[in-house]
């Protein structure tokens, strides 16, 4: 393994472990605890790599990190099993880095196998899209799902858009072996996502939180973790009991 390599990673590991006490100390600990998991595991691998005379400092820093970790674990899980888990994000208006990998991965574990997105405005053509690219996170994230229910409201002046490419998503998605279940409501106001591993993500906007574009070549059309969001705050909660909402 090069210098320049070892030294990357040592980078790394402090950009990750200084977002994981911001994220501590801003109470988010969900977030926090993933972040804190990743940068320990960089250490781990300099670890490796160090000189045995300094190996010591890094062993000492892996504790303390190790231990904070498991603190805020603890935490997470009583609050977890008292059903008094609440956190709250903000998301200013322009911020950046918010794509959906980056905000649902904290809640994505292994066991999710099913997930319910009630949003009214999956309509248009850009917030299918966002549907879309939700559905993609889904299948690249390390967890199993086998089924995901959508609902929605109905586009009634639509001339068919929204129906043919939910049915197109629907069959894509049956080839990748997920299910999609679509209903419809005329009365659904609320948005809020549902992981049968017992996290509930209400967002203000639901899925359509990001900005338009300036131009098909500005930077942010493609990578979502470059486009600039609309104001609002996510609410995320934990429940034992999340299939009978």
């Amino acid at each position: 393994m090069t210098q320049n390599h070892v030294s990357g990673m040592e980078t790394s590991a402090v950009s990750v472990l200084k977002r994981a006490v911001e994220l501590d100390q801003s109470g988010r600990f969900q977030e926090s605890l993933v972040c804190y998991q990743e940068g320990i595991q960089l250490l781990m691998d300099v670890l490796k790599v160090k000189d045995e005379s300094k190996r010591g400092h890094y062993r000492d820093k892996i504790k303390g990190y190790m231990d904070r970790a498991e603190q805020i674990k603890a935490h997470v899980n009583q609050m977890k099993e008292d059903g008094k888990y609440h956190e709250q994000i903000r998301i200013a208006e322009d911020a950046t880095g918010y794509s959906y990998e980056a905000l649902f991965k904290p809640y994505i574990s292994s066991l999710l196998t099913e997930v319910w997105v009630e949003d009214p405005y999956i309509r248009h053509i850009h917030q299918l899209y966002n549907f879309l690219r939700f559905c993609e996170m889904l299948l690249k994230a390390s967890c199993k799902v086998k089924k995901i229910h959508l609902l929605t409201t109905q586009d009634e002046a639509d001339s068919g858009q929204q129906s043919s490419a939910l049915a197109e998503l629907k069959e894509s998605l049956g080839a990748q072996g997920v299910s999609l279940d679509l209903q419809y409501s005329s009365t659904i106001h609320d948005r809020e996502i549902r992981f049968d591993n017992g996290w509930i993500i209400k967002i203000g906007r639901g899925l359509d939180y990001f900005k338009r574009p300036k131009g098909r070549f500005s930077i942010g059309y493609c990578d979502y973790d470059l486009r600039q969001c609309q104001e609002t705050s996510v609410d995320i909660f934990h429940t034992k009991h999340t299939k009978t909402l």
